[in-house]
């Protein structure tokens, strides 16, 4: 880092407001909406902004007849506002727990596997342990836990990297495959048939993942890879809730993680069908920021975490490893 740079923010006087500014125009769009959000007038707006683009030398937004659109530098600007906000969030929200006798907050992201067995078991014992220890769990795709980890909306992410996330800066700690099955209403019709194949639930209604994410590109392609067209009657939801209703009032199929087909099975409230779909997902691990210092509570979490992991997923890997058969020499 030059000395120019080092601590330019002290020289340039910034501002929480201006960072509060760019956040603003990036969500609204116009230099009126943004001021208007922050109870300030457009004049004073527009002057913290000028201000703060005169001490970066750069323009950090495109001024346009509709609007305003932030330029590369203003992305990385409003990117890093963001996370800065955040942070400063978070650290009242600690500062009012343990001012309410709490010991602070942690913030945790998974996708929707992590969540039928890792996340409750390591969220029970964690309660278990520090009572007082405020717990928030956010269920969401890969794409939408990446988003909130990197503006530091969440502190620990269980879910996957893909091509297209930014990796730089991230700690990936992988955790277990996600084999995929179809699940069924426990006295379905087609549990009595013997060897199904795609062909055979073709025209059956299904409860598929929402176009556009990964599973369902994997679902559609792997039809289409057997010369036949994917399903057309469907319900697009990853909405646990919905999902479990529509099982247990219709014949339709629904697409869904192996440890959540095993958790309707244990409590009778599905069953799985023994039907040749090869779709699986890749495997997903334990993601967090690496210039992120967790807090005590987040520390306690990871912790767990990986105790917990170890304890649900090494018995089925050693398993699996035992059932391969090495040939005499």
């Amino acid at each position: 880092m030059s000395e120019r740079s080092a601590n330019w923010f002290l020289r340039a006087r910034l501002k929480t407001r201006q960072l509060l500014l760019l956040v603003a125009l990036d969500d609204e769009g116009t230099i009126f909406q943004a001021a208007e959000r922050l109870n300030m007038t457009q004049p004073a707006a527009s002057k913290l902004l000028k201000d703060l683009e005169e001490a970066l030398g750069v323009d950090l937004f495109e001024r346009q007849p509709r609007g305003m659109k932030p330029t590369w530098y203003g992305e990385i600007m409003v990117r890093h506002a963001r996370m800065v906000l955040a942070n400063l969030t978070q650290a009242h929200d600690e500062i009012e727990a343990l001012r309410s006798g709490l010991t602070g907050q942690v913030r945790l992201g998974a996708i929707l596997a992590a969540c039928t067995e890792l996340v409750p078991r390591t969220v029970a014992r964690i309660k278990a342990l520090h009572p007082q220890l405020q717990v928030v769990v956010h269920m969401d795709s890969s794409d939408g836990l990446h988003q909130r980890l990197n503006q530091g909306r969440l502190d620990v992410v269980i879910g996957r990297l893909f091509e297209n996330h930014d990796k730089s800066g991230l700690d990936y700690e992988p955790l277990a495959d996600e084999p995929i099955c179809v699940m069924v209403r426990r006295d379905h019709p087609l549990l009595l048939q013997e060897n199904l194949g795609l062909a055979d639930l073709q025209q059956a209604a299904w409860i598929l993942p929402p176009a556009g994410g990964v599973l369902r590109h994997r679902f559609d392609l792997m039809y289409r890879e057997a010369g036949l067209e994917p399903p057309r009657n469907v319900v697009e939801t990853s909405t646990v809730v919905v999902i479990t209703r529509l099982l247990e009032q219709t014949d339709m199929l629904a697409l869904v993680p192996a440890e959540l087909a095993r958790h309707y099975q244990d409590h009778g409230m599905g069953a799985r069908l023994p039907a040749d779909v090869p779709c699986r997902m890749d495997a997903y691990g334990i993601i967090r920021r690496h210039d992120h210092l967790l807090s005590p509570g987040a520390e306690t979490l990871l912790r767990l975490l990986r105790m917990t992991a170890r304890e649900l997923y090494e018995p089925a890997l050693n398993a699996r490893h035992a059932r391969v058969v090495v040939p005499a020499k």
